[in-house]
């Protein structure tokens, strides 16, 4: 089976990639969607049980969040992939302030998320790793580089 972990700052394009490319074939598991941690775990739990292949949409900025999740997969043997959203902080400020109601996050919370934001590794556990970029108004994800 096979689990997807997004990493990126709020309003960097995890939900729209979500729903351009794994709507069909991946359960999104969002704390946005699910309101609570232990909502998004029970999920994520009934996902590992059935063999549903998922995406954690959350920002998972840093490595200890990270390897707490890559944990859980690989101690059942699932294939681990990291989608890491490059960082354009005034690109994502412009997103979040097109959002409405609660979907919009206080600037200073975006500030802080980025503030704390670890590159990930292909050494962390991923199987593989990709990053995206917008490109020509698209996200488009390419095969890891450590260039990056």
């Amino acid at each position: 089976m096979e689990a997807i972990i997004f990493i990126g700052i709020q309003a960097s394009g995890k939900s729209t990639f979500y729903k351009e490319h794994f709507f069909n074939s991946h359960l999104r598991i969002s704390n946005d969607l699910l309101k609570t941690k232990h909502r998004a775990a029970t999920l994520m739990e009934y996902c590992l049980a059935t063999q549903m292949p998922l995406v954690l949409d959350n920002t998972h900025v840093s490595q200890a969040v990270r390897a707490q999740c890559i944990t859980t997969f690989k101690q059942r043997q699932w294939r681990v992939l990291g989608y890491y959203f490059k960082t354009d902080l005034q690109r994502s400020l412009v997103w979040n302030r097109q959002r409405q109601g609660k979907a919009v996050i206080p600037e200073k919370g975006i500030l802080g998320t980025y503030k704390r934001l670890e590159l990930p590794t292909l050494a962390e556990g991923f199987d593989q790793l990709f990053y995206v970029d917008f490109v020509d108004n698209q996200l488009v994800a390419k095969v890891w580089r450590d260039e990056i």
